[in-house]
């Protein structure tokens, strides 16, 4: 029987792993500079950086075993061989990420270096920085709370269960600790007898409990293709190289990296018909309903053969709104992060990213529907914006 293993390599979301081909397929030279961003300028404990970088230094031993690899070749069918031969070898380099904390207690976080090679960290570093807080704030304990943590994650499967709801775990980067996570996901998968539940988005978790892997692609990937080949049609070039990396397979879109609006006007009948269905991240969910739908409808296709999957933030009472908005018009799931993986009594969650900040000396941007979500050069998001705006009013 596999055991779960918080250190192994795939202790990861399948979209680094998919944008990792592709990068590898389509850029190969490029390098890249990330960096960290805590949303609510958290003030981290003394000494913080320097436990971090302890952390950090021990994930040059991570690896994966051959069993888990085996399995994950079977379960992700859309990846080549030679993909797997390539991450049996992939390590961790701790010399890749830069730890500094500030005197107020801020932390400064980058990682820099070859894309591919690099693409694998914000996952599980994220991860790391939101277990050492609670470690270090929140007495944390893999068990503190978990009797309460799984009463109410009973209560949203039930609720989710009883109004037919489709949804999966997309929970890895701000979970309470990797052990909670997993505590969480084996309960809803062993004990809830849920079908409703359609799996996880973390590959070691989803191998462990036989679970389906899901992802496909995030922002950080329209953000590099637009840096390198220009704004304007970036998610065009974004579908150009799915497309022909994954020949149909792992089709759901990612909207908002440019506003919505901007995705839309590439979002042809072509793509429309190819990919089979979007991603909602940011803006209001029932707006963007009506525009997706209204889309496919203005395209000649049927929004009933295509699925919108909402990933914003996403909590029982936000996931029901949504549900009853326009009801057996589309298909719809859910990914829910942070409300399923740190739920847990007296906890208040880390609001923390990891962005794309930088590719082979250009700068990298995001430009969320929600403008607070936006990251990056600020001199270049205006710019974007202008040009967004003109090429919108045409």
């Amino acid at each position: 029987m596999l055991k779960f293993d918080e250190n192994s390599i795939l202790y990861n979301d399948l979209y680094k792993f998919t944008m990792m081909w592709a990068v590898i397929n389509k850029t190969p030279n490029s390098k890249v500079r990330y960096k960290f961003f805590d949303r609510n300028n958290r003030k981290y404990p003394k000494g913080f950086a320097k436990e971090l970088r302890k952390v950090v230094d021990t994930f040059r031993d991570r690896t994966v075993c051959e069993e888990k690899i085996k399995i994950f070749e079977k379960k992700a069918t859309f990846l080549p061989k030679v993909f797997f031969d390539f991450l049996r070898g992939y390590r961790f380099d701790p010399s890749e990420v830069g730890i500094m904390q500030k005197d107020n207690g801020e932390l400064d976080i980058t990682i820099e270096g070859y894309h591919y090679r690099t693409i694998l960290w914000e996952v599980p570093l994220m991860n790391a920085i939101s277990k050492l807080y609670h470690k270090m704030v929140n007495d944390g304990d893999n068990n503190k709370n978990l009797d309460d943590a799984l009463l109410s994650m009973k209560q949203k499967t039930e609720l989710f269960r009883l109004n037919n709801i489709k949804y999966a775990d997309f929970g890895t980067r701000r979970a309470f600790s990797p052990q909670h996570h997993y505590n969480i996901v084996k309960v809803i998968n062993t004990l809830m007898n849920n079908n409703n539940f359609n799996g996880t988005s973390n590959v070691e978790i989803a191998i462990v409990e036989n679970l389906n892997i899901i992802g496909t692609y995030a922002h950080e990937y329209v953000s590099s293709i637009g840096a390198l080949k220009g704004y304007a049609h970036a998610n065009k070039h974004t579908f150009d190289n799915w497309i022909d990396t994954y020949n149909g397979n792992l089709g759901i879109a990612l909207t908002d990296t440019f506003l919505t609006d901007m995705f839309l006007k590439d979002f042809n009948t072509k793509y429309a018909n190819l990919f089979t269905g979007v991603r909602h991240d940011s803006g209001d969910a029932l707006e963007f309903t009506d525009k997706i739908i209204n889309h496919y409808k203005t395209l000649g296709i049927d929004p009933t053969t295509k699925t919108i999957v909402y990933s914003d933030g996403l909590n029982p009472e936000e996931v029901l709104k949504i549900d009853n908005y326009r009801k057996n018009e589309i298909r719809k799931s859910y990914g829910i992060g942070t409300n399923l993986t740190c739920d847990i009594k007296d906890v208040k969650s880390l609001n923390i990213v990891i962005k794309l900040v930088e590719i082979d000396n250009l700068p990298v941007i995001k430009i969320s529907d929600n403008t607070e979500k936006s990251i990056g050069d600020r001199e270049t998001i205006d710019f974007v914006l202008w040009q967004v705006n003109k090429f919108l009013n045409k």
